[in-house]
């Protein structure tokens, strides 16, 4: 088998647990925590790094934004070897108390988006799997750093997210709001791997706080740190797997 015609790699050159964040400049970021890594391959929003994290061989590889392009990596990845996946990536905040920079460990993502729909009815769940939560709960508890545990939403159009929408996805009891982990989740469930996510809360649409303008950095710093901390996380959980 060739190369994957996206992520521009081959079968047998990842390792079989890979860490998803959305953006491509995270990949080193979290690399950086290992004890060395090697940049595999770099098209699109694709980066993938090789690691080697406390003589466990990992891989990181971005998704870019929203599901379309995510669903395009878990498929890729799959067909070449990737057996467990964990989303590390941001998220607004649904429900009042909870603070930017706070961690939210996903059991399950509601499918406001188009992509899945391709797949399956939207009936049809997207869930974690059990041993990924467990890992990362069990590692998030020896961080002095709050997190949750809950159902999130996924949705299609980052500037359509009005009141109305918000009131409803809070009167549900969902956790947050981001782009990526329900194709995640469901597209693991039909391939046969494991998946989870962790996200790190960038603002609360609740409170009336998400993401503005910025003057050359994406996040305060207070939020890069709970990124990189959620990385460590993510890392250390992948060594329970």
């Amino acid at each position: 088998m060739g190369k994957q015609p996206h992520l521009l790699v081959g079968e047998g050159e990842l390792n079989e647990i890979a860490l998803l964040p959305g953006d491509p400049n995270r990949v080193e970021m979290i690399a950086a925590l290992a004890d060395e890594y090697e940049v595999i391959s770099e098209n699109r929003e694709y980066k993938i790094c090789n690691i080697d994290y406390k003589g466990k061989g990992l891989t990181v590889c971005s998704t870019g934004i929203g599901c379309p392009s995510a669903a395009i990596a878990v498929e890729e990845l799959c067909k070449v070897g990737v057996k467990k996946i964990i989303r590390v990536g941001t998220t607004g905040a649904l429900q009042r108390g909870i603070k930017t920079g706070e961690f939210i460990i996903v059991t399950g993502a509601a499918k406001e988006e188009g992509t899945t729909k391709r797949y399956e009815s939207e009936v049809y769940p997207a869930v974690s799997d059990y041993q990924v939560v467990s890992a990362l709960v069990d590692v998030a508890k020896r961080h002095d750093h709050k997190f949750h545990v809950g159902a999130i939403v996924t949705n299609d159009a980052y500037y359509a997210e009005t009141e109305e929408y918000v009131k409803i996805w809070e009167n549900s009891g969902l956790l947050s709001i981001e782009m990526e982990t329900s194709v995640i989740l469901t597209l693991a469930r039909r391939l046969g791997i494991e998946a989870g996510s962790i996200l790190t809360v960038d603002g609360n649409l609740v409170e009336g706080s998400k993401k503005g303008e910025t003057e050359g950095e994406e996040f305060p710093k207070k939020i890069r740190d709970s990124i990189q901390e959620m990385g460590q996380i993510a890392l250390d959980a992948s060594l329970l797997l």
